[in-house]
């Protein structure tokens, strides 16, 4: 295979890899795919360029015009995608894998497109609320509107979903009237350049919209200000990193995280073996720990099951385990492919590891599979489990629109 340059987007240019090259691997083969390296980025030029540029020309367009620029989008990525399925196998995923990261990004386009058309006005603000009275004589009178910001949005995205993961963020950014920058995961970085570079060769985005980093950010979060936002995917040790930032607090910006997940998924103690509840409940485990190799932010951490029905839990999802094809995401028998990186693949042998310590392997031999099994574990204490379910309000969907008030004498 070719290995592939990848190129960043800056200031209405493609920019080949330079500075500290690396080299990434096929999540497969192990083989290199590309090269990757942002060296001669000029990041305070990027974040001017969507300001002064990119910022402008989507703010002269309405709520209603912006929907129609992302359907029209939605539209030719949805013509050209046949290509993107072929660089996803690298990243590990099965074709069943790929269409939830590439079809579900370019159905996500269409829902944007589609709220922004019902449910905006065909205008450049966005009136929240009736008019209040701020004299006892009605003369003085204050309304609150939502403008876009007047700044840029820097979207740092996991590796999980390279189309999706990018695609998500972009369509309320857009329709907020609002420029990105995006920087994907490197590790399975050639995905999000090959959905990027079409989206560029469409020519339906106006110039400084959108701009792509391939590699590091350098010193881009230095450069922001309170205009600006801050969207991270991926782990809460990062996103504490980067909120840390001193610029980013001096200056007020806008950080925004999806970090981590602490999904669970508890079994009643009625749905007993043999009931359908019993038997949708395994289903879904199962489904859960396969689907994008159990690489998903919805994906059940933990099983919440009575100690009555353990046992049973443990044996339907071990076979169900068992039955499930793990290999060449290229093979139509497949049914789990890799893991997205060998690095990630490290990851989670280490942590299998270290759940050891407190727990009994029921399935499966990390260290042996060439990629790594689902292990579903069982806890040696006869203690019932006394971790909750979690769950939390995820704001990457929310517009980068700024909430200002006008008063009318």
């Amino acid at each position: 295979m070719t290995i592939l340059p990848l190129h960043s987007y800056a200031a209405g240019r493609w920019i080949a890899p330079s500075g500290n090259i690396t080299t990434l691997k096929s999540a497969v083969t192990g083989e290199p795919v590309a090269e990757i390296g942002s060296g001669g980025l000029d990041y305070a030029g990027m974040a001017e360029h969507a300001r002064r540029t990119g910022g402008p020309a989507l703010r002269t367009m309405t709520f209603h015009q912006r929907a129609a620029m992302l359907k029209a989008l939605a539209q030719y990525l949805n013509e050209h995608r046949d290509p993107l399925y072929e660089l996803s196998y690298e990243t590990g995923s099965t074709k069943a894998d790929s269409m939830i990261d590439i079809d579900g990004g370019i159905g996500t386009l269409f829902v944007y497109a589609s709220k922004g058309k019902r449910e905006l006005p065909d205008d450049t603000i966005y009136v929240d609320g009736a008019l209040e009275q701020l004299s006892r004589g009605g003369n003085f009178l204050g309304q609150h509107v939502a403008t876009s910001l007047q700044g840029v949005a820097v979207h740092i995205n996991a590796f999980n979903f390279p189309v999706w993961g990018m695609l998500e963020k972009l369509a309320p950014t857009l329709l907020a009237g609002v420029p990105a920058i995006v920087k994907p995961a490197s590790a399975t970085a050639w995905l999000t350049e090959a959905a990027f570079r079409m989206m560029i060769e469409s020519g339906l985005l106006p110039e400084g919209a959108v701009q792509l980093i391939a590699g590091p950010t350098g010193d881009l979060l230095d450069r922001l200000g309170c205009q600006d936002v801050v969207s991270f995917t991926g782990s809460a040790a990062t996103a504490g990193m980067l909120r840390a930032n001193p610029r980013l607090i001096a200056n007020s910006v806008r950080f925004i995280a999806e970090q981590d997940s602490l999904n669970a998924s508890i079994l009643g103690p009625d749905a007993s073996p043999g009931t359908p509840e019993f038997d949708a409940f395994v289903k879904e485990v199962h489904r859960e720990m396969t689907a994008k190799a159990g690489q998903k932010c919805t994906a059940m951490r933990r099983l919440i099951v009575p100690d009555a029905h353990r046992d049973a839990v443990i044996e339907a999802v071990a076979d169900r385990l068992a039955k499930t094809v793990i290999g060449n995401p290229r093979d139509e028998a497949t049914r789990m492919g890799a893991l997205a990186s060998l690095a990630q693949r490290a990851d989670v042998r280490e942590k299998v590891e270290a759940i050891a310590r407190e727990a009994r392997l029921v399935h499966g031999d990390p260290q042996r599979s060439t990629s790594a099994e689902p292990t579903p574990r069982r806890a040696l204490s006869s203690r019932r489990c006394c971790l909750p379910a979690t769950t939390r309000t995820v704001p990457r969907a929310s517009m980068p629109l700024r909430r200002s008030a006008r008063s009318r004498p």
